[in-house]
């Protein structure tokens, strides 16, 4: 059995552009960020919601649903996954 704890080495390294291109998906289409009314992120904007996930654990952009039992739902108004919120990470 190995022990998780006690290693020898860490390798790191850059990610070549061919590797990030295969990791991303989606599409930004305009400049704009957020609304300044609303404060919510403009569609196909550098912060929206439909390409990068939600801003709020399990619920949509539009708030038709909000409860983790929709988990991995595509709401039909927003076009936001239900999911966490945690994918605006990688994403």
């Amino acid at each position: 059995m190995q022990d998780v704890n006690n290693f020898d080495a860490v390798k790191i390294g850059l990610a070549s552009p061919e590797q990030i291109r295969l990791w991303s998906h989606g599409e930004v289409k305009k400049p704009e960020t957020i609304n300044y009314r609303t404060l919510k992120p403009e569609r196909d904007g550098l912060f929206c919601e439909r390409i990068f996930g939600p801003q709020k654990d399990w619920e949509c952009h539009c708030g038709k649903y909000k409860r983790i039992r929709f988990k991995g739902i595509i709401c039909d108004r927003c076009g936001v996954e239900v999911t966490r919120a945690k994918v605006r990470r990688e994403r």
